[in-house]
């Protein structure tokens, strides 16, 4: 993983100290300052009756506050400092950071996700383990909490991928960073709402429950601002709690989806959100409609299972879409007239390449005419074949390039078409991205069309290269799924 993008990856717990002596707040000030010596340690933590953090008192209370001038039988609870700043443990690092610098802190608790204490973060550790140069980003995407917050996170993710792309770190990885930040977005947003509709009587989540993005993020491929593919997958729950638990989660979606909409992220035009029932399940009614999806086989069933296959966990219990993957991908591995239908429903998402080595350029929507959407006539037909073969070979990736190496072990790929079609992906994805990069800086709206005259000689050569791997790749499974041979 590049360096200059890891920083974005790395989470609390891999970089706290141990947890600090704890006291409580009734401890005398001598007993404590004691503990603390004794344990050579840079601060105290205190705990409140349940066991969560209710301040701290560190080396610089000491000798700001303390030191001369508090008699030794004193209360912590007197000259601690209070309330506390804490971060949980599974948190990102860069949000740590940025929430040191923003407070002047330089010891953050680190709480598990019941508020209890598991160590200690240092600001100077955390500086060590992130770049230096990408600190202004650390600032800009680490959100404040607010909507606001959160939307500005969308613009400074502009600047972090156009500098990144400068320093020529791949564009998959960028995408992924992308992806990671937006998922981030996604928790924080559904823990505003989970706390706003607690403060407001809905209470506690009737039942447990999984947040599931589809689409480019599932895949870890995000560009610049993705509209919302989202769903819930709920815990089983008897038939007579129907209507007790769905207006809940109702509301949940309608507090989601209108938030991500604010900071960000478009309502889905498809409606592919988890304000549909279509995509709001429990575990159970999402094995039977994914079953259901595979024995009907209709143009809707088969539209509906091509947004569906590709999803990840965003928040919430992960296991329930991890035991959903591989009940579908087994469904779908078992099922060849499925595939075959698949197939043939996305037959015609062809690359934008014609004879003689010509370009596909639009020629119906006028502002991009005689332009190329690399999107629907470049990267979609990769996309589309490989889970296609990956859910006939029984992968479970969701990313492009995680299902072509899947392939290439699973021997269905050779070698040198594995890097041809990871190559094409690459030069695809860095031609989107710049160009999407280029249409926000200039204040054009981000689309997928990218002008052929905007591209170097080499990078057009390269884009044929690609445009023919792809089309191999569809041709081959033309051959396979319909006997055809062009």
């Amino acid at each position: 993983m590049h360096s200059r993008t890891l920083v974005f990856r790395r989470v609390v717990r891999d970089y706290m100290g141990a947890v600090p002596p704890v006291v409580s707040p009734e401890t005398p000030l001598g007993d404590a300052l004691d503990l603390l010596r004794r344990a050579k340690a840079s601060g105290l933590i205190v705990l409140d009756e349940g066991g969560h953090v209710a301040g701290i008192v560190t080396e610089q209370d000491i000798a700001r506050r303390i030191a001369f001038r508090a008699d030794a039988t004193a209360r912590v609870a007197d000259y601690m400092t209070a309330p506390v700043h804490t971060i949980r443990a599974g948190d990102y690092l860069f949000h740590a950071i940025a929430e040191m610098r923003r407070h002047k802190l330089r010891h953050l608790p680190v709480t598990d996700d019941s508020r209890r204490p598991v160590g200690l973060l240092d600001l100077h550790t955390a500086f060590a383990a992130a770049a230096q140069q990408m600190t202004a980003h650390v600032d800009a995407l680490a959100p404040d909490g607010t909507a606001e917050g959160l939307g500005a996170v969308k613009t400074a993710q502009v600047a972090v991928a156009a500098e990144l792309m400068k320093d020529n770190v791949p564009v998959p990885e960028i995408q992924n960073l992308l992806t990671h930040l937006n998922i981030d977005i996604y928790r924080r947003v559904v823990v505003r709402a989970l706390a706003e509709m607690a403060d407001e009587g809905w209470g506690e989540p009737p039942v447990n429950f999984s947040v599931i993005v589809m689409g480019s993020g599932g895949r870890g491929e995000n560009y610049i601002y993705p509209d919302q593919d989202n769903g819930f997958i709920l815990e089983d729950y008897p038939d007579d709690a129907h209507g007790r638990i769905d207006p809940w989660f109702i509301e949940l979606g309608e507090r989601m989806t209108q938030t991500l909409d604010k900071v960000g992220f478009p309502l889905c035009k498809g409606y592919v959100m988890a304000t549909n029932p279509l995509w709001r399940k429990t575990e159970s009614q999402w094995r039977a409609q994914t079953t259901l999806w595979a024995k009907r086989r209709g143009t809707v069933a088969l539209r509906l299972s091509d947004i569906f296959y590709d999803f990840v966990s965003v928040f919430g219990e992960g296991a329930y879409a991890d035991r959903l993957r591989r009940h579908v991908v087994t469904l779908v591995q078992n099922s060849p007239i499925y595939l075959q239908e698949m197939w043939q429903d996305g037959e015609d998402h062809g690359v934008a390449l014609g004879w003689f080595g010509r370009f596909i350029t639009e020629k119906d929507v006028a502002e991009h005419k005689g332009e190329i959407n690399l999107k629907t006539s470049g990267s979609l037909p990769l996309v589309e074949a490989a889970r296609l073969m990956a859910l006939k070979h029984g992968i479970l990736a969701t990313g492009t390039l995680e299902r072509l190496a899947g392939l290439k072990d699973a021997g269905y790929l050779r070698a040198d078409e594995h890097d041809y079609l990871t190559g094409a992906f690459r030069h695809l994805t860095f031609l989107l991205l710049r160009q999407q990069i280029a249409d926000f800086q200039a204040g054009r709206k981000v689309s997928n069309y990218v002008p052929p005259d905007s591209l170097s000689t080499r990078e057009k050569d390269m884009l044929i290269d690609s445009f023919k791997a792809i089309a191999d790749l569809r041709g081959r499974l033309r051959g396979e799924f319909t006997g055809q041979v062009l």
